[in-house]
């Protein structure tokens, strides 16, 4: 079986980390038995947060990107297009890709023979695919912001949904609201992470660390207001947060306000080994944000048996705690209530150990990528049954 990915959310030169997860699936996906080549829809035009920030490195990497890359012996060609800016026109922006990726799909067909095209996001990927090529196959990847938040579900959206012969979603909530949105067919296929061989040391002195990109819905402020409400009661407490993005003055802010700045640690991005590292260096991982789809920092962090905590109601956690213990949930927007569990699970070794052991294990049981592998494939031979049928 042959399988073309196209995605806008997959890394390059200047930021190996960004879609890292759509290239884990796809090396998944080659190891479980299907042939894989990666088109990545590339603007070639610095982000205007790089602009902002007066960011250098980052406006030139988007320009110099290679047209070519062999990552982890998959081979990746991006296809440079230009659209106007995000904030007004993310939406539209398969209308701008479709004439670039139409010719680039033919060329790719030649050389390939692909029996199917797997794309990553409803927009701008789904959608550009649609325009391009009506004709062939298609599986969609939806991870939650096309699908639900400001803006989701938008007519662009709808129409490749609709297009679409079947639609991967990372969790039940998520293929729910595909559903409601007129996707054709729906399957849960949750993203996962690789099990180390033994879980690592703990760290001498209590750390809560969360890995993720600094928005304000991610609630790295609720963390931070805990911490102040902590201080007292755990001596050498400390938060490690790993990532960046528009919210990192607010939260130093924020931190310097609340006088805890001295036990926060803003590392920035990492390398994704480097920051899954980090991820399962803490005490606990700490990720109340909202609108979570599913989560694949709480899977990295449970892997290393290191117990998570993320917010009640959100589809991502939600669906990790069904699966089995190792994550604890409250209410979103609640930073004493959050303080509160922290406290109690730092008071209690016995159960902090034993909600380690707990994620582990659910990890192995329902979110490693070789089962991601395994249900890839298996969703691509479910696509193309039905549409043989």
């Amino acid at each position: 079986m042959k399988v073309l990915i196209v995605a806008e959310y997959y890394p390059r030169a200047g930021d190996a980390v960004l879609g890292v997860w759509a290239h884990r699936q796809a090396l998944a996906a080659r190891d479980a038995g299907a042939e894989v080549q990666v088109l990545v829809l590339h603007r070639p035009l610095p982000p205007l947060a790089a602009l902002r920030s007066g960011d250098a490195r980052r406006a030139r990497a988007a320009i110099r990107q290679p047209r070519r890359a062999m990552l982890d012996g998959i081979e990746v060609r991006y296809l440079r297009y230009l659209s106007p800016p995000r904030p007004w026109s993310y939406q539209a922006w398969g209308a701008w890709a479709a004439p670039v990726l139409a010719p680039a799909l033919r060329l790719a067909r030649r050389r390939f023979a692909f029996d199917l095209i797997h794309a990553h996001y409803a927009v701008p990927a789904g959608d550009a695919v649609r325009r391009a090529v009506p004709s062939a196959p298609v599986v969609l990847s939806v991870h939650g912001h096309d699908v639900q938040g400001a803006g989701a579900g938008g007519r662009n959206v709808r129409a490749a949904l609709a297009h679409a012969g079947l639609v991967l979603a990372n969790s039940a909530g998520t293929a729910e609201r595909c559903l409601t949105l007129g996707a054709q067919a729906t399957r849960v296929v949750h993203l996962g992470t690789d099990l180390p061989r033994q879980p690592g040391p703990r760290p001498p002195t209590p750390t809560l660390v969360t890995v993720a990109h600094l928005a304000e819905r991610k609630r790295h402020a609720d963390v931070i207001a805990a911490l102040a409400l902590l201080r007292g009661r755990h001596p050498g407490l400390r938060y490690v947060i790993v990532g960046d993005g528009p919210e990192r003055e607010r939260l130093q802010e924020l931190a310097r306000s609340l006088v805890v700045d001295d036990l926060v640690e803003l590392r920035g991005q990492l390398p994704h080994e480097r920051a899954v590292e980090a991820a399962r260096s803490g005490t606990l991982f700490v990720l109340p944000s909202v609108d979570e789809a599913f989560g694949v920092a709480y899977v990295e962090a449970m892997a290393g048996s290191v117990p998570a905590i993320g917010c009640r109601g959100e589809d991502g956690p939600e669906e990790i705690s069904s699966s089995g213990g190792g994550i604890a949930l409250i209410p979103p927007g609640d930073p004493g209530a959050l303080a509160a569990l922290i406290d109690g699970l730092l008071r209690d070794p016995g159960r902090l150990e034993a909600l380690g052991r707990e994620a582990r294990a659910t990890v192995e049981r329902e979110f490693t990528w070789s089962a991601c592998g395994r249900d890839t494939v298996d969703a691509y031979a479910e696509a193309l049954s039905a549409r043989r049928g």
